[in-house]
């Protein structure tokens, strides 16, 4: 993949950004369809024709090309375009196909039909693209299909990557302003809003940029393997390699990016962010995946760059797991999941392991984060997050 380096904003970019998003929110409010299932579909459409832009510009070399090739053409080869880094889209899965389809079609079957496809050809981006286009009316799709498609083709290339990361933000505001469930409730969402407390959804807050930027310059990622062990929605990979693209490097050859995000959909989005912005990554989200005990990367000491945004001074994070070991020690039905996940963490624990210096305290996140974050950067590397700042500014 090639780095597509977001440049600063300029007037007229704003004002794009303002208005798809204005247009986009009035198409919602009519729709009767909250936000979380709106949110994803819409960002998939700017991803959709955004890849459209890089697969055209492709297409047009190739078949300048194919007239001087003995090989002949090779226009409609998968393997042409993403040795480029750009991917392959087929026919029916272009955004000009779907816009000029009529609205007495099932536009809906047809964008999620397009979206299977380009996974399929696409193998990237395997379970990424959101599929639930059948919960828009025909009508709605079309009204948003165009105004998607107001985003010029001669638009710079950083400049996509800046409207995906403004509708990012203003899903998450609106997400947590009583818009719906939010995209990384429960879990860690990066950039996106996050849930502070499990018991309150409105109460959200951003990662402000100018955080997330102190963050990357202080750990200086250069080069090399990089961790996010609450990567959201990607934010943190997506600064990583702006800092590295202005000291004049290539992102993608420079950076090799992992991250674990509990959230199935925020997984989803991060990993989207990074194709948007030129990026690949063994992001691992879902399941029963969860930072606080699992270490799906096995990253002790694997790492050379660590950094997060995690939610710190969260209460009573599986106290009640513990306890229940405690006052059933033969164990029963309902316990044994959590008996053996505590077991397990026991076997993390002495030097050189995870939580070197034992189990951290359960009744706040903070430690357990810090603890499995340090011993995950190689001895003579760096870790840094914004709990470390906090701490350090409050002493």
């Amino acid at each position: 993949m090639h780095w597509i380096a977001p440049s600063e904003k300029d007037a007229d970019n704003a004002a794009l950004e303002k208005r798809l998003w204005d247009a986009a929110d009035q198409f919602r409010a009519n729709s009767g369809l909250k936000s979380q299932e709106y949110s994803a579909p819409v960002l998939g459409l700017i991803f959709l024709r955004f890849a459209e832009v890089r697969f055209a510009a492709q297409r047009a070399k190739l078949e300048k090309s194919a007239t001087s090739s003995r090989r002949g053409s090779r226009v409609d080869e998968p393997a042409a375009y993403h040795a480029e880094g750009i991917l392959y889209l087929p026919a029916e899965a272009r955004f000009d196909y779907l816009l000029n389809r009529p609205e007495a079609e099932n536009i809906g079957a047809k964008v999620n039909a397009a979206m299977r496809d380009i996974e399929k050809h696409n193998p990237q981006l395997a379970g990424v693209l959101p599929k639930t286009y059948n919960l828009f009316t025909s009508t709605l799709l079309k009204e948003l299909l165009k105004k998607v498609s107001e985003i010029p083709a001669s638009l710079d290339y950083d400049a996509f990557g800046r409207i995906y990361e403004y509708f990012l933000g203003e899903f998450a505001m609106s997400e947590g302003q009583g818009g719906g469930e939010p995209s990384g409730a429960s879990s860690t969402t990066g950039t996106v809003a996050r849930r502070v407390s499990a018991s309150d959804s409105a109460n959200q807050f951003y990662t402000p940029s100018s955080i997330v930027r102190l963050l990357t310059e202080v750990i200086e990622p250069y080069h090399g393997r990089i961790l996010d062990p609450a990567c959201g929605s990607g934010g943190m990979f997506v600064s990583s390699a702006r800092f590295v693209s202005e000291h004049k490097k290539n992102p993608a050859a420079e950076l090799s990016i992992h991250g674990v995000e509990k959230t199935d959909e925020t997984g989803r989005l991060c990993r989207l962010n990074l194709a948007v912005h030129g990026l690949e990554g063994e992001i691992k989200h879902g399941g029963n995946i969860n930072s606080y005990c699992d270490d799906p990367h096995d990253a002790t000491g694997r790492f050379d760059f660590v950094l997060a945004n995690p939610p710190f001074n969260v209460n009573a994070v599986d106290t009640a797991m513990r306890v229940s070991a405690r006052r059933h020690p033969e164990g029963t039905p309902q316990d044994l999941p959590a008996r053996q996940d505590h077991e397990r963490l026991k076997d993390m624990v002495g030097p050189g392991r995870r939580f070197p210096f034992g189990l951290p305290r359960t009744d706040n996140a903070t430690a357990t984060r810090a603890s499995a974050k340090t011993k995950s950067a190689k001895p003579d590397r760096r870790s840094v997050g914004e709990t470390e700042l906090h701490y350090a500014s409050t002493g």
